[in-house]
């Protein structure tokens, strides 16, 4: 019980670290709406920042403006996905 208190507890501080590295994410001026245009993904991150760097470089790549990481997995290389917005 001890572990699966500390594994979730572990996963939300996480996932906060996520929302506080995110590019912002810009609204459409005319109807403030956000504007998803696709996902990017990546693999082979070392650790969390790396993933997120490395979806960062894909957003950019894609054109975005800004992006929200989605998802992120792995044992010994991360894996993750992000949404991206135009």
């Amino acid at each position: 019980m001890k572990t699966l208190l500390a594994l979730s507890a572990a996963l939300a501080l996480t996932s906060f670290a996520f929302v506080t590295h995110a590019a912002p994410v810009m609204l459409d001026p005319g109807t403030n709406q956000l504007r998803p245009a696709g996902t990017v993904s990546a693999s082979g991150a070392r650790d969390l920042g790396d993933l997120e760097d490395k979806l960062a470089e894909k957003a950019r790549k894609e054109g975005a403006k800004g992006y929200i990481v989605n998802s992120a997995g792995g044992d010994n290389t991360m894996y993750g996905t992000a949404t991206i917005y135009k």
